[in-house]
């Protein structure tokens, strides 16, 4: 089930590009790698509340669950998803074909836990599910807080499409 979940982003992979010169890797990304590079602070360096998370984190974690949520589910439109997606417009092409493959019409996520790295990026934990059975169980990534919405992170769908095998992913990744 975890190989089916992995092709199903493999059309996308097609669409998608590694615009900041890197692209050499030769290992796909895991899921689990996602998680904020942003170091804790230390327990004499208390941070004020506005730093490690949103002004009002049960509203911010309800809107990253159900974003996320959305972004994943396939009834909702593509002009929709591109709301709740990191730089929508610009992924508009990984989406396309994300949204346009007879297995990305299948594939749902439930959000199992969203811990805040700083007021505006978010760690989520979900499970990806390919016709309602758990393909992923425990799948990593991010969520940012762009124009004051909670949004599924580019770097996330990347590793997602990277994760699936292609080498040269397309203009976005």
């Amino acid at each position: 089930m975890a190989a089916a979940a992995v092709l199903l982003v493999a059309p996308a992979a097609v669409a998608c590009g590694d615009d900041s010169g890197g692209g050499g890797d030769s290992d796909p990304p895991k899921p689990s790698a996602e998680k904020s590079t942003q170091e804790a602070p230390s327990d004499s360096e208390a941070p004020s509340d506005d730093a490690t998370a949103p002004a009002d984190p049960a509203a911010a974690e309800k809107q990253v669950k159900e974003n996320w949520e959305k972004f994943f589910d396939p009834a909702v439109s593509l002009k929709e998803k591109e709301t709740v997606l990191e730089n929508g417009a610009k992924m508009r092409g990984v989406l396309k074909s994300f949204s346009g493959d007879e297995r990305g019409k299948q594939v749902s996520a439930d959000v199992g836990k969203v811990e805040f790295t700083s007021a505006t990026e978010a760690d989520v934990t979900y499970a990806l599910m390919l016709k309602g059975a758990t393909a992923l169980p425990t799948a990593s990534g991010t969520a940012v807080n762009e124009d004051d919405t909670w949004k599924v992170s580019v770097k996330t769908l990347c590793a997602l499409v990277k994760l699936s095998g292609n080498e040269s992913p397309g203009p976005g990744c």
